[in-house]
């Protein structure tokens, strides 16, 4: 029978491997301070195509590159950081018809798990993401792929007074106008009811 001197010893080593294991993941802000940060929205229809960009992002992940499967986060758009060159089509999108942005001011994705992970080297992860995705106030599960590059200490690299790590996200997916009430019953010749989403954004984990 272990003596109480001894068994305290082990749970307290227990805590300590636990803690660890826990201290490992690494939490990174994706609010870019340099404002480069941005996600790509094609809508490729037949009579009028529509290209734009969201400049206006935010939300953290936390991630752990000797446990990839374990990533959590939630990255958050503004609504009205959607930009596309046609003023006139800017404000359709901001429209109650489309995104309703007065009403609805973010657009969000929350990632609920990750059911693979695959690493090509210790810094490249390709990760399968099962998340909610919240736009107009209508959220729809969704299962895409991401790749995520960690960049130890190179957070200085990209903005100069920082120093840390940075996490590098892109994914590319496609989601149907439809499934989230803008504009569901126009003719998708006029306006493509696929929505191709192009990710590749920064987040920096900063150290004093």
């Amino acid at each position: 029978m272990l003596s109480r001197r001894v068994a305290l010893s082990m749970f307290s080593m227990t805590l300590m491997i636990t803690s660890a294991a826990f201290a490992a993941a690494t939490t990174f802000d994706f609010k870019d301070p340099k404002g480069v940060n941005t996600i790509a929205f094609i809508l490729d229809s037949t009579l009028e195509p529509i290209i734009g960009v969201a400049s206006g992002i935010s939300g953290t992940v936390s991630f752990d590159p000797e446990n990839p499967t374990a990533t959590t986060g939630k990255i958050v758009v503004q609504t009205k950081s959607l930009h596309t060159e046609n003023k006139g089509m800017k404000d359709t999108i901001y429209g109650a018809d489309w995104l309703d942005a007065a009403k609805n001011p973010t657009i969000e994705f929350n990632i609920k798990k990750v059911t693979d992970a695959k690493s090509s080297d210790k810094d490249t992860h390709e990760l399968t993401v099962v998340g909610d995705m919240t736009i107009k106030g209508v959220t729809k599960e969704l299962t895409t792929q991401v790749k995520l590059t960690y960049l130890p200490g190179k957070l200085s690299e990209r903005t100069r007074k920082m120093k840390g790590d940075l996490l590098m996200v892109r994914s590319n997916f496609v989601i149907q106008r439809s499934d989230f009430n803008i504009k569901p019953d126009m003719d998708g010749t006029v306006v493509a009811n696929d929505i191709e989403l192009r990710v590749s954004i920064a987040g920096g984990a900063a150290v004093k």
